[in-house]
């Protein structure tokens, strides 16, 4: 039985305004291999371009790897680290207090992606001279400030009621 490659990632998302233009950013390195990837749409919010990013990055992977993946979302790093995000599927995407879990989309296809991929989470401290994670931040913001970015289908936009309960 042969090992999986080992490879190392760094995500980040970015929003203009949140929610608002967003963009991801993802550096993957494997051996002296780079590779750099990047995307953006028109209205969405931070969380979802964190997730985005992770999810782009091991669909990248073209084989079943063993992934380390560095990324300064508390949101996204705690709910796999945690067993959240298996949790909430398990309970039908329900939280405590049966609140509704938010971006069920794209953490159905994160976990299937880490089905496939042996993922560890570690989290980074953002804007701290960390190179790649500087890198996939500046290839985020730059991806959201493009102009013709298409929609981000699986965004929703919260109703906010106003005192009056209108």
């Amino acid at each position: 039985m042969t090992s999986q490659k080992k490879v190392t990632i760094y995500t980040d998302g970015s929003c203009i305004g949140n929610p608002g233009p967003g963009g991801y950013g993802v550096v993957i390195q494997y051996g002296t291999h780079r590779k750099e990837l990047s995307g953006g749409y028109r209205m969405t919010t931070n969380n979802r371009m964190e997730v985005t990013a992770a999810i782009k990055a091991l669909e990248a992977l073209k084989e079943p790897c063993e992934a380390q993946l560095f990324s300064d979302s508390a949101y996204l790093v705690n709910a796999m680290t945690k067993g959240w995000a298996r949790s909430w599927k398990a309970k039908g995407w329900r939280r405590p207090r049966n609140a509704t879990v938010e971006n069920v989309n794209l953490w159905e296809e994160l976990l299937l992606l880490c089905d496939k991929h042996k993922v560890r989470f570690c989290w980074v401290e953002g804007h701290a001279g960390i190179e790649d994670n500087e890198r996939c931040d500046k290839l985020a913001l730059t991806a959201a400030k493009l102009t013709n970015l298409p929609e981000d289908t699986g965004y929703k936009p919260v109703k906010i009621e106003n005192s009056h309960g209108e």
